[in-house]
């Protein structure tokens, strides 16, 4: 299974990507892209005497909402295994062109 650390993207087979950001993303069109800043829910480093830290959560999203966006992104990656399955990695159909037009 793929994983980060330390802002490198590595893969089983020890394929590894330097990502300038510190996160993946995917969006509608099913386009996977680097997400450079944590601007929707995150923490910010502790400081200080402060061991933990502080959460992020500038929009006050809910526990609900922080778990309706995972589904969300959930069904984005699940769609992108299926169109890759169903079409390859060299097929503009593996798109979801209406989401990008």
């Amino acid at each position: 299974m793929a994983e980060i650390k330390k802002r490198v993207l590595s893969f089983s087979n020890g394929k590894t990507i330097k990502l300038y950001g510190n996160s993946v993303a995917i969006g509608k069109s099913l386009e996977i892209a680097e997400a450079y800043a944590p601007n929707i829910f995150g923490f910010t480093a502790p400081v200080g005497d402060d061991k933990a830290g502080t959460v992020f959560n500038p929009h006050k999203l809910s526990a609900d909402e922080l778990q309706e966006l995972a589904d969300l992104n959930i069904r984005l990656w699940m769609d992108f295994k299926d169109s890759v399955r169903k079409h390859g990695i060299n097929n503009t159909k593996l798109f979801n062109k209406e989401a990008i037009l």
